[in-house]
C-alpha cells in the first residue's frame, strides 16, 4: 500500500460522502486572503480549563446545570448557525437533568472529583444507554439503542460528568472507502475545521476534534485505531491522546480492530487530558485487553505533570519518514526541538526508527480481517435492536440507499473487509505477528532502548488540506501509524501555525508510558503555550504576515 494519499485514506484520516453538501467555497478552489470573519459572540467559557470550570461552580458564579446551558447556547451558535461546524450530531435530551442531579449532590457536600458537574462531548460511536443515538455516523444504526453504557461512560457518570451530546465523526471512522472525506457522515454530514471552514477538519473523530478546538464543551472523548485522534487534534489544535491499548476499556465501542482500537482524550490543554484520562481509564472484566494491562492505570495521571518535565530527559528525534511530509511541519517543529533543547531535554538527532513505512501493507490487511469479525460480533450483540446483524447487511443497506449514504464515495473497503476469512486464517496470523515485531521488538522499543530514550518526537502531520468531496482527503499521512500499530501511547500538543492553521508534535513511547509522555508533554506544552484558539476565518490565511502589519 502506498504512502500519502492513499495510505493516509486507507488508515483512517477520513471519511466523505453524504446527506448533506459541503457548504462554504468550491472544494478544490485555491485559498486566498480571506474576508473577515462574520462577528462571533463573545463566549464567557472560550478556552475554559476543568479546574476553571471547578473554580466557578465551586464560588456559585455558575453551576452544572448553567455551564451546560451556556454550551448548548454556543453549539446552536456555531455548530447550527453561522460557521455551521456541523461537528455536533445531537445534544442529550437528560443532561440538564443530570446537571441538576450533580447539583445537588454539590450542595449536599459531595463531590464525586475532577470532572463532577463537567460536560463532556462523545464521539458517535461510544454506546450510550440513554436517549440519544449510537450510529458510527450511518443511517444504518439510529434508531437502534445499545443494551448498555460503554464501559468507559460508565466511568464518566461515575466520575460525575455530565455526557452533553454526541459528537460528528468520519463514519464507520473512515473504515469504508478509499476517497472518503474527513469528518462525512450520512448521518451528519460535513463536519468543518474551525480555524478555516473549508479545511479538513480530519478524522475519524473531527466531531469531537472541532467541538473542543470551538469550545463547545469542556472536553471530548475521541477514539483512534490510526490517527484518528491525533491527527484531528493536530488539525484542530487540540492535545490528542492516544494511550496504551488496553489501558481504556473498548466495551460498548463501535469497533474497528481489536489489535489497535482505543478511546481516549480530546482537549485543549495537557492538563485536562490527564484528567479525563485518569477517569477513561480502569480495568474492565469484559475486555480482554484490560486484563492484559491490569493494573497499570494510574491513580492520577494529573500526578505527572512537571514545568520542568524536559529537563534532562532524553528525546529520540524520529527522522526517518517521519520529517519530509511537510515543510511547514519540518519548521515548526524544528523550532520546537530548539525549545526543547534550551529547557534542558537532551535530543538524539537522529534517533531513526528502521522499521518505519515496513507494516504499511499487512496493517490494513490486519485492520480488514479484524474489522468484519469485530463489527459482526457487535451488530450480534445488538440482537433484535436492529435488522442488520452483518457486515454484508451494511454493504446491501449502503446499496439500497445509495442517495444518502453513497453520493460522493462508495464502500470499497467494506467490500475488501468482507472478502476476508475468519481470523484463523494463516494470512492474518502472520501479518498481525509482522506488525507486532516490526512495530515493538524491532521498532520503538529497539529504538529506544539503542538511545536510552524516556520518548520519541516528530511531526504529528502537516496543516489542514481542503476540504474535497470529490477527490477525498489527501496530504501527509503523519507520524502516528508506528505507534497506532503497536499499540503504543502516542500524544500530540500544538506547537505552532502555519497560514492561520494548527500544528502538532507527537511525542510517543514504549507501552504503559503514559506517565512519562505527560511530564515531557506538559513541560512542552507551558515553554511554548502555542494553542491559539480558532477565528473561525473562511478559508486559510495566505497573505504573508508583512502584508498584514503583522
Amino acid at each position: 500500500m502506498a504512502r500519502g494519499v492513499n495510505r493516509r485514506a486507507l488508515i483512517l484520516y477520513g471519511a466523505l460522502g453524504g446527506a448533506a453538501a459541503l457548504a462554504g467555497p468550491p472544494a478544490g478552489k485555491a485559498s486566498h486572503t480571506p474576508p473577515a470573519p462574520d462577528p462571533i459572540p463573545p463566549f464567557e467559557l472560550e478556552e475554559a480549563t476543568i479546574p476553571d470550570l471547578q473554580k466557578r461552580m465551586a464560588s456559585g458564579q455558575d453551576s452544572a446545570r448553567t455551564l451546560c446551558e451556556k454550551y448548548i447556547a454556543r453549539i446552536e451558535a456555531l455548530d447550527q448557525r453561522g460557521p455551521m461546524l456541523r461537528s455536533v450530531l445531537e445534544i442529550n435530551p437528560d443532561a440538564l437533568a443530570i446537571a441538576e442531579g450533580l447539583d445537588e449532590e454539590r450542595k449536599a457536600g459531595k463531590s464525586r472529583g475532577s470532572l463532577h458537574g463537567i460536560p463532556v462531548l462523545l464521539k458517535d460511536n461510544i454506546a450510550t444507554a440513554d436517549r440519544m443515538q449510537t450510529t458510527a455516523g450511518s443511517l444504518a444504526l439510529l434508531g437502534v439503542a445499545p443494551p448498555a453504557d460503554a464501559h468507559i461512560v460508565q466511568r464518566l457518570r461515575e466520575a460525575g460528568a455530565v455526557i452533553l451530546g454526541k459528537t460528528n465523526l468520519s463514519e464507520w471512522a473512515n473504515f469504508r472507502s478509499t476517497s472518503s472525506s474527513s469528518g462525512w457522515s450520512g448521518r451528519g454530514g460535513q463536519c468543518r475545521n474551525p480555524y478555516a471552514l473549508d479545511r479538513n477538519p480530519s478524522g475519524s473523530s473531527s466531531g469531537s476534534g472541532a467541538a473542543a478546538a470551538a469550545s463547545l464543551c469542556a472536553i471530548t472523548v475521541g477514539t483512534e485505531t490510526d490517527g484518528s485522534i491525533v491527527s484531528p487534534s493536530n488539525n484542530c489544535g487540540l492535545v490528542g491522546f492516544k494511550p496504551t491499548v488496553g489501558l481504556v476499556s473498548r466495551s460498548g465501542i463501535i469497533p474497528l480492530a481489536h489489535s489497535q482500537d482505543t478511546a481516549g482524550p480530546m482537549t485543549r490543554t495537557v492538563a485536562d487530558a490527564a484528567i479525563l484520562l485518569t477517569a477513561l481509564a480502569g480495568y474492565d472484566a469484559s475486555d480482554p485487553a484490560t486484563r492484559a494491562i491490569a493494573g497499570r492505570a494510574r491513580d492520577d495521571y494529573s500526578a505527572y505533570l512537571d514545568r520542568k518535565g524536559l529537563a534532562g530527559a532524553r528525546i529520540g528525534v524520529a527522522r526517518k519518514n517521519l520529517f519530509g511530509q511537510s515543510t511547514p511541519a519540518d519548521v515548526i517543529v524544528g523550532r520546537a526541538l530548539l525549545e526543547m533543547s534550551r529547557r534542558g531535554a537532551i535530543l538524539v538527532d537522529p534517533a531513526d526508527i528502521a522499521t518505519v513505512g515496513e507494516t504499511d501493507d499487512t496493517e490494513f490487511d490486519v485492520l480488514l480481517y479484524e474489522f468484519k469479525a469485530d463489527l459482526n460480533a457487535y451488530l450480534a450483540g445488538l440482537g433484535a435492536r436492529t435488522p442488520y446483524r452483518t457486515l454484508a447487511d451494511l454493504i446491501e443497506f449502503n446499496r439500497k440507499n445509495r442517495a444518502r449514504e453513497m453520493p460522493y464515495f462508495e464502500q470499497e473497503i467494506f467490500e475488501k473487509a468482507q472478502a476476508k476469512g475468519p481470523l484463523t486464517d494463516k494470512a492474518y496470523i502472520d501479518a498481525l505477528a509482522n506488525n507486532l515485531r516490526l512495530s515493538r521488538a524491532e521498532g520503538i522499543d529497539k529504538t529506544m532502548d539503542e538511545h536510552k530514550l524516556d520518548c520519541l518526537v516528530a511531526p504529528t502531520s502537516g496543516p489542514a488540506t481542503l476540504l474535497d468531496l470529490v477527490n477525498g482527503d489527501c496530504g501527509p499521512s503523519g507520524s502516528s501509524s508506528l505507534p497506532a500499530v503497536a499499540g503504543y501511547p502516542d500524544i500530540t500538543v500544538p506547537a505552532g501555525f502555519h497560514a492561520g492553521l494548527p500544528v502538532g508534535i507527537s511525542f510517543f513511547g514504549r507501552a504503559g508510558s503514559e506517565p512519562t509522555l505527560f511530564k515531557i508533554a506538559y513541560a512542552f506544552e507551558q515553554a511554548t503555550r502555542a494553542r491559539r484558539p480558532p477565528r473561525f476565518l473562511p478559508t486559510a490565511e495566505l497573505t504573508p504576515p508583512s502584508s498584514r502589519g503583522a
